[in-house]
């Protein structure tokens, strides 16, 4: 039974790896599970890899479920399919909904210790020139407050850029996108963060999927997988923004990672040995469902999670050592 208010929506996702030459190992860190919070729920998840592997499950540092997978023999192909259910709705403490927190109180909230990770500049998330001759031409400041102040960012960002898919790749410098105004989704987002955190907001980037419901604004598809920034605000916790779409994040928005940017949260990120060349095809689809959950395999894997949250730091971190 659908709870009043909430939706189901079930996604598809696939990851193609192909080698000219055929791969003698490979190592993968997938990100690919859904997060569970306050307004998403996780039914059902599973994960097929072919050749057939035995991913290993384990929590990074800022809380992700994540899969690794170690391919021993020859292959000159990867797939990585995984499908999910989840049930959604809009965040409770969505803007508007009540007064926004003051400056004052954000600063004595922002614990630049405790939340050092997303006060900082990160490797794709950080100040330089072109950052600094955007913002003062695009009269990009401090409002109000914090919320009003996100809201207009988001709003200057959407319509000073121009989404086009391939003009950048997934590790391309915000500078790019500032100086030729072309880019996606993770750009956006990144160029976003580097502007709040030089607010003292504490910011991270989040990468997930959107439910496309042809809203006004809509520029990225239920096709690919998208990313927005979340802002950790006083007595609203974590609000979403999405500056691709100019709006604030809501029940289209299916949060997957998060990290200081692209790279802590990338959907799949590895090593390969030999295979020379490479090709990489993603294919997602989001759609609505009626199908019913939790299923046995969701509640095992939550039993085996709060297990290796229980063991001593040494035994927890091990699996992802290698991925720090």
């Amino acid at each position: 039974m659908i709870v009043p208010g909430r939706r189901r929506l079930e996604i598809e996702h696939t990851s193609e790896f192909r080698y000219r030459k055929a791969a003698r190992g490979s190592l993968l860190t997938l990100r690919l599970r859904p997060r569970e919070d306050g307004h998403q729920r996780l039914l059902d998840f599973s994960l097929e890899v072919s050749p057939i592997a035995v991913p290993i499950t384990f929590a990074d540092s800022f809380g992700n479920v994540c899969h690794l997978v170690n391919m021993h023999r020859e292959h000159l192909r990867i797939t990585v399919r995984s499908s999910s259910l989840v049930e959604v709705s809009d965040p409770l403490d969505s803007p508007g909904r009540g007064e926004a927190p003051s400056w004052e109180a954000l600063a004595e909230a922002a614990d630049p210790v405790r939340y050092w990770e997303y006060m900082n500049p990160s490797r794709l998330a950080h100040p330089c020139a072109a950052l600094e001759s955007f913002v003062a031409a695009h009269g990009i400041c401090r409002g109000p407050d914090p919320v009003a102040s996100l809201r207009d960012t988001a709003s200057i960002l959407h319509t000073a850029f121009i989404y086009e898919p391939g003009s950048t790749e997934v590790h391309s410098p915000i500078g790019h996108v500032l100086e030729t105004g072309r880019g996606v989704c993770q750009d956006y987002t990144h160029v976003m963060l580097a502007i709040a955190r030089s607010w003292g907001i504490p910011s991270r980037y989040v990468s997930g999927y959107l439910h496309s419901e042809g809203v006004s604004g809509e520029q990225t598809t239920g096709s690919a997988s998208h990313a927005w920034a979340e802002f950790l605000l006083p007595g609203m916790d974590w609000v979403g923004v999405d500056p691709t779409n100019n709006t604030f994040a809501d029940h289209r928005h299916i949060p997957v990672a998060v990290g200081r940017d692209y790279a802590d949260a990338a959907p799949t990120r590895g090593t390969v040995l030999g295979g020379g060349e490479s090709t990489l095809e993603v294919r997602v689809s989001v759609v609505e469902s009626n199908k019913p959950g939790p299923r046995a395999s969701i509640r095992i894997e939550r039993m085996a999670l709060h297990h290796l949250a229980a063991t001593p730091p040494a035994q927890k971190t091990a699996p992802g050592q290698g991925d720090q």
